[in-house]
Formats: C-alpha cells, structure tokens, sequence
C-alpha cells in the first residue's frame, strides 16, 4: 500500500524586488481579485522574505516560493525555481 504523498506546503509565483541581502531575495507576489460592492478586478501585492541559498536569483527574475520552517525572524519561505529570466535593459 504505497500512496502517494501530496505535498501541503503552499507555492506562490512572484517577481523579485529585492536581492540585497545575503542568502535572502524579496519576493512580491501579486493577485488579482474582485472588489465586492464594485465589482472591479484590483491587484493586491505581498512581499515575501525567501531563502536564496547560492545567490542565483535576481533582481527582476520571476521565481518560484514555496513555504517552510521559518528561517529566521521574517522569512518563512524558500526560494524554489526560476520561472523567468529578468529581462535585460
């Protein structure tokens, strides 16, 4: 009897804003959602504390966060895999 196990921790895809600290980038996460007496679309935004263990990702790149122990005071979450190159200008 082999089962399956379905990972409960939450992901959540955001853009980095943030890559100056070491080991840790700071992710902001946006979602859009209906406003309930007005019914227009708004964007809310959250900005994330992620661990970044070799420094890989930066500013502008579209990453992966998936949630953890907590890491330190603020950061409870992990920084898993690139979604996106940040755009050079």
């Amino acid at each position: 009897m082999t089962e399956a196990k379905t990972s409960l921790k939450r992901t959540l895809i955001g853009k980095v804003v943030s890559d100056k600290r070491a080991k840790t980038v700071t992710v902001l996460v946006e979602r859009r959602v209906k406003h309930p007496i007005y019914d227009k679309i708004m964007i809310k935004s959250s900005k994330y504390h992620a661990h970044d263990e070799q420094g890989e990702y930066k500013l502008g790149d579209v990453v992966e966060i998936t949630e953890s122990r907590p890491l330190s005071k603020t950061k409870n979450w992990v920084a898993t895999r690139l979604v996106q190159k940040a755009a050079l200008v």
